[in-house]
């Protein structure tokens, strides 16, 4: 992978370590470089191993504030640029090493420092002292990592660190859940969702579990409804000239599911998805009309889908009365799974429903408006407990229309549902537990982020050399 000669190549080692860097000032001796040229060893197997790694790397723990302080160069404060990873190559070479530190496996009798190192790091604002039983603490400043990381979201690595240090750091995790400006970490995430045709499935995983982590917060899921959002340019199925970051968010998650639904059909996505929505349903607050179409949309797209495998299902069956010898299609599991969706889907409106009916009549118009996909689910065995509370809210606005005759407007409709609010008797809505859900690794995570975290040094380090043939770790179209 590298080499500690005075070549590189062709090259003079000064010179390339001048092409690597992206700088005039580098050393032939630095030890920073000579170590990232000759970072070829395996995962640590013992304390002994992992000491010597230590040493070899110089101390990384001790300087981890400089590689972070190596990141945020040429970010904080200024324009994002169009490819960081070229534009700053000694940044980029930076946050890779970092993220493989980071994923070192455990040794033995002695835990991934670098890993304790990420877990335990605080704000220099923060004046509490370090536990003692924690040598590899250190602080830095959160206001400039959080600023590069809402600049740098359009490169995997950077989101996978975001990911990380949420996941892992509940220093971070508290400051940025604290900031009145989410919106400039969340709108680069959704917009890696958006994009989702352009993007690598890990690094769609990644953004999606980051809103799933956000969305835990019931601090975080009020506070997006509070920020009015103007003219996002990037969301190009209907001009959006102002809505709430907590709309778009719920507009992106679902236009992924359909797109997931027709194209991957990936169930953890759908689930992830799902569990992303559902975290934020009790708080739904002054739903965009197009977001509130877009959720029962959404649900007309499941029920023709379930309609669909329940007329599979039957045909099939019809024609296997004449043949025996022709297996059946597993049409049982498919109708599972698509159930399964339908009846979180419900869920979801339910829970909007049971806890801010008052704060949503677009979503109450939505739900008249298209009162008819709910009919085939109200006797359904799987669906009849939750349909009761959608079926009461249905019939008593619905009752309330009809009251106020034919030929209404959009606006008259609204104003009769907002004065029905305060009339609808309340006390006959069904109460359910509460949606929750809370992301967990898997129990080996290092079989996923392991070959992920290598295949971007593969794929990005700049002027880093592997043979494709000698790779055995990840497949060469790996995402």
């Amino acid at each position: 992978m590298g080499s500690n000669s005075s070549r590189i190549g062709d090259l003079p080692k000064n010179e390339y370590l001048k092409k690597l860097s992206g700088t005039e000032s580098v050393s032939e001796n630095d030890p920073f470089w000579n170590q990232l040229l000759s970072f070829s060893f395996p995962a640590p197997t013992s304390s002994t191993e992992l000491k010597l790694l230590e040493e070899a790397t110089i101390s990384v723990c001790r300087s981890l504030a400089g590689l972070w302080t190596v990141f945020t160069l040429g970010g904080v404060g200024s324009k994002a640029a169009a490819a960081p990873e070229l534009s700053s190559p000694l940044a980029n070479q930076s946050l890779l090493l970092l993220l493989v530190l980071a994923n070192l496996t455990d040794a033995a009798d002695a835990p991934n420092p670098y890993r304790q190192a990420i877990m335990s790091f605080k704000n220099t604002q923060d004046s509490s002292p370090f536990p003692s039983s924690n040598p590899h603490a250190f602080q830095i400043n959160f206001n400039s990592l959080y600023m590069a990381l809402c600049e740098q979201q359009t490169s995997d690595q950077a989101t996978l660190l975001l990911y990380t240090l949420l996941h892992q750091n509940s220093n971070i995790r508290t400051y940025m859940l604290a900031r009145t400006d989410m919106e400039n970490l969340v709108l680069p995430i959704l917009e890696i969702l958006y994009h989702v045709e352009e993007r690598n499935s890990h690094h769609v995983y990644m953004a999606l579990i980051i809103l799933l982590i956000l969305t835990e917060d019931d601090g975080f899921n009020r506070s997006i409804h509070e920020v009015i959002l103007k003219n996002i340019t990037w969301y190009s199925e209907r001009v959006l000239t102002e809505i709430s970051l907590g709309s778009l968010l719920i507009l992106v998650v679902i236009r992924t599911i359909q797109y997931n639904m027709t194209r991957t059909r990936d169930k953890y996505l759908h689930t992830n998805c799902l569990a992303a929505l559902a975290n934020m349903s009790a708080q739904f607050r002054s739903l965009h009309q197009y977001a509130a179409q877009r959720i029962i949309s959404l649900f007309s797209l499941l029920s023709k889908k379930h309609n669909k495998v329940l007329e599979q299902a039957t045909q099939s069956l019809r024609g296997s009365l004449s043949s025996n010898d022709v297996p059946l299609p597993d049409y049982a599991q498919d109708l599972n799974v698509i159930e399964e969706v339908i009846r979180m889907m419900l869920e979801i409106i339910n829970s909007c429903l049971t806890n801010s009916l008052h704060h949503n009549p677009n979503l109450v118009y939505a739900l008249l408006y298209k009162r008819d996909l709910f009919e085939q689910f109200r006797t359904h065995p799987s669906f009849q407990d939750i349909m009761q509370n959608i079926d009461l809210v249905i019939t008593f606005f619905s009752s309330r229309l009809l009251q106020a005759g034919a030929e209404l407007s959009v606006e008259r409709v609204l104003e009769i549902i907002k004065q029905g609010v305060v009339a609808l008797p309340k006390d006959r809505l069904k109460k359910f537990p509460e949606l929750k859900f809370k992301y967990v690794e898997e129990e080996q995570p290092e079989e996923f982020f392991i070959p992920y975290v290598w295949s971007l040094v593969y794929n990005t380090a700049v002027g880093l050399y592997w043979n494709p043939q000698d790779i055995q770790l990840f497949t060469m179209d790996s995402d």
